[in-house]
Order: structure tokens, then C-alpha cells, then sequence
């Protein structure tokens, strides 16, 4: 498998498990004391770090750090808008697509010969 795929699935990987270690707690125990949401969060972003640590590995095989570095802000992109319209229930914003469109120019840039 070639290392951009690697890189990316486990990059995809890692992400939702950030994604749910930062933004999960405010949904799911927002009840409770901060210091308890954060504990969970750092159990939760184990995982993150298990797949985030071995991705960045392979794909610095064959990327250059600015290259994983907007391939990780693509990602977090592509894996939160669809967390927070539907897991925390926020409303489609238009701006999603204005940072999308940024960071296809960021990824533009830096993957250029």
C-alpha cells in the first residue's frame, strides 16, 4: 500500500478519536466537573496518539513535514464538519466550504513540484 494511503488512513484514525477527545465532552458530560471531561478526553486521545505517532512515521518516509503537516489540517477538516453537524447537532455553515476551499489552496502550495 502506497505511504500516502497509509498515512492517511491512520491520519483519518487518529482524528476521530481527537475530534471526539476535544469536542465529545461538551455533549456528553457537560454535567460534570471539568477536570473528569478531561481525564476522559486524555483516555480518549491515547488512541489518537496510536495512530496520529505511526502515521506521521511512515508518511515522513516520503513527505516532507509541511506536506503531513496539511494533510493532518485536511483531515481534521474532513472529520469534524461531519462530527459537528451530526454527532453535536450544529447547522451547516457556509464557511465550512470557505476553509475547505483555503486549505485545497494550502494543500495546493505545498504539494507542488
Amino acid at each position: 500500500m502506497p505511504v500516502i494511503v497509509q498515512t492517511t488512513l491512520l491520519l483519518i484514525l487518529s482524528n476521530i478519536f481527537m475530534t471526539f477527545a476535544w469536542y465529545a465532552h461538551l455533549k456528553n458530560l457537560n454535567d460534570r466537573a471539568w477536570y473528569i471531561a478531561a481525564f476522559v478526553s486524555w483516555g480518549v486521545a491515547l488512541f489518537e496518539y496510536m495512530f496520529q505517532v505511526p502515521a506521521n512515521r511512515i508518511g515522513y518516509t516520503e513527505l516532507s513535514l509541511s506536506q503531513l503537516k496539511i494533510l493532518q489540517e485536511v483531515i481534521t477538516l474532513l472529520v469534524f464538519v461531519p462530527f459537528a453537524i451530526y454527532y453535536m447537532h450544529q447547522p451547516i455553515k457556509l464557511d465550512y466550504l470557505w476553509a475547505g476551499l483555503c486549505l485545497l489552496g494550502a494543500v495546493y502550495f505545498v504539494f507542488r513540484s
